[in-house]
């Protein structure tokens, strides 16, 4: 079903008149029947929609009954509200009173059987903030995100990760929000490459109104570009490790697989020293390093630490 039509048909309906179901047939070009389907629809969503019957009735909605064009079924209502309480989450200024504010106004214009489903959701959940990030001004990201529909070029102050400050011209690409991160990828244009850069370290953006052509990205997506440039900041190893598990009951995060026995596996995996080991060292099993010797060297003297830890 067309949410578009659905809601065209409530404009109709707004209208203080009534509406012979033929007329809102030609009006909408779909056939009678659609049209008697939309408007239970409608009345399923909690629209009230009152037939008369004759040759001169028609639909209308009860008078007083103005209500916004808002049309969300129970799961679409849900899916809003979560997305909502996640949005609260992310290091972007202001976003949880925003949230907050979007969720009231959700309820309002929501028929009473989803308001309080929304309102359940709301008040049984609590976002978990951390304050381990700079947080990002929203009218930045609406900025830059604006360039990148309007493929317009961009100027900006950047401080990298040494702390030393540039300007920088860019075509950018697409915002990628990984954990409480804003990634901005972009061409520069006067390093002739792409880049990528940090939001929460973008200061003074400038849109220069100059567009740009399409350019192909050298990556599967803007997603796999930013993880190939991040891993690329810090060395990875090839690591084949041993754990005292089945193949079929190896968490498939730890990387594929193969069986060495009934009661052990062999894993092969890339990643960096850090991430190998807790990877292995939360899988819940015992394991065994086969290469690389870095790994092996990284844990011994991560458990160095661990047992001194304790120590009283």
């Amino acid at each position: 079903m067309s949410a578009g039509r659905l809601l065209a048909l409530l404009s109709l309906l707004q209208t203080p008149r009534e509406w012979p179901g033929s007329e809102l047939a030609t009006r909408l070009e779909v056939s009678p029947r659609t049209v008697r389907r939309d408007v239970e629809r409608l009345r399923d969503l909690g629209y009230p929609v009152e037939a008369t019957m004759g040759a001169e009735g028609g639909y209308r909605l009860v008078a007083g009954a103005a209500i916004p064009p808002l049309l969300l079924d129970d799961e679409e209502a849900v899916a809003v509200a979560v997305g909502l309480r996640t949005a609260a989450g992310q290091a972007v200024q202001g976003i949880e009173e925003a949230s907050v504010r979007a969720l009231t106004k959700l309820e309002r214009v929501l028929p009473s059987r989803l308001r309080h489903r929304v309102s359940a959701l709301n008040t049984a959940t609590v976002p978990l903030v951390t304050g381990d990030q700079q947080p990002v001004d929203p009218s930045q990201l609406t900025g830059i995100a604006g360039a990148v529909t309007n493929r317009e070029r961009v100027r900006f102050g950047y401080l990298d990760n040494g702390g030393v400050a540039s300007k920088r011209h860019v075509e950018p690409y697409r915002l990628v929000a990984a954990g409480r991160r804003w990634y901005l990828v972009a061409f520069d244009v006067d390093r002739d490459d792409w880049r990528v850069f940090r939001v929460d370290r973008i200061a003074d953006v400038f849109a220069t109104g100059a567009r740009y052509p399409a350019r192909e990205l050298p990556a599967q997506d803007a997603a796999a570009f930013v993880t190939s440039k991040l891993y690329s900041l810090v060395p990875t190893y090839e690591a084949v490790v041993v754990v005292d598990l089945p193949a079929a009951a190896v968490p498939p995060h730890l990387g594929p697989v193969e069986p060495v026995d009934e009661r052990r596996s062999r894993v092969r995996t890339v990643d960096t020293l850090p991430w190998l080991a807790f990877r292995f060292a939360t899988a819940g099993c015992e394991f065994t390093v086969e290469e690389p010797p870095e790994l092996i060297d990284y844990l011994r003297e991560l458990g160095g630490r661990a047992g001194r830890a304790t120590q009283s």
